[in-house]
């Protein structure tokens, strides 16, 4: 099939499979500037979802909109990747209910998480791209938000107090304006 030889040179492979993601480090990267640093960098936080069972995946073309030719009505580069959201059972289940509420757009009426690219002349880097974009989508979902301190609660709703204080003192501005122009039939 011409789909599993070219997922392996995307970067692709199963989770159960063997990975072969070895990349080059400069000097300056972040862990060798700061090995004894226990902040997690945006790369090891969506190292967990760098593999995606393809097999779960459905994966369609179709012919795509814009410029290039006589190429774009031959063509089929456009690409759609989809897969069942609530049966994705190597996404964890906190993860695919933040998914379904932020890419509610996204997801059809069968439950099913459709990414569509079509930036690119070449089905290839079309696909890598809807790959790349379901990576980016779960690494999203799967940020822990950051505790609120009690000081930064307060100064939040201080802030929104004298908003509203503000806003209604600029209405009654504004009333009394309005009433002043008026005149009176008496």
């Amino acid at each position: 099939m011409a789909l599993a030889g070219l997922l392996p040179r995307l970067g692709v492979f199963r989770v159960t499979g063997v990975r072969f993601c070895s990349g080059f480090r400069s000097a300056y990267s972040l862990d060798k500037l700061y090995p004894d640093s226990t902040r997690r960098t945006a790369e090891e936080a969506t190292q967990n979802y760098r593999d995606i069972p393809v097999d779960r995946l459905t994966v369609s073309y179709s012919k795509s909109s814009g410029p290039g030719g006589q190429n774009v009505n031959k063509v089929n580069t456009k690409a759609e990747v989809r897969f069942h959201l609530s049966s994705a059972d190597w996404i964890p289940e906190d993860v695919r209910q933040k998914i379904s509420v932020l890419n509610k757009n996204r997801i059809n009426r069968n439950g099913e998480l459709i990414v569509v690219s079509e930036i690119s002349r070449y089905q290839m880097r079309n696909l890598a791209d809807c790959l790349d974009r379901i990576r980016s989508i779960i690494s999203e979902a799967s940020q822990k938000p950051k505790p609120v301190s009690e000081k930064d609660f307060q100064l939040r709703k201080t802030r929104l107090e004298n908003m509203n204080r503000e806003r209604l003192r600029q209405k009654k501005i504004h009333s009394s304006i309005k009433q002043s122009r008026s005149v009176s039939m008496d």
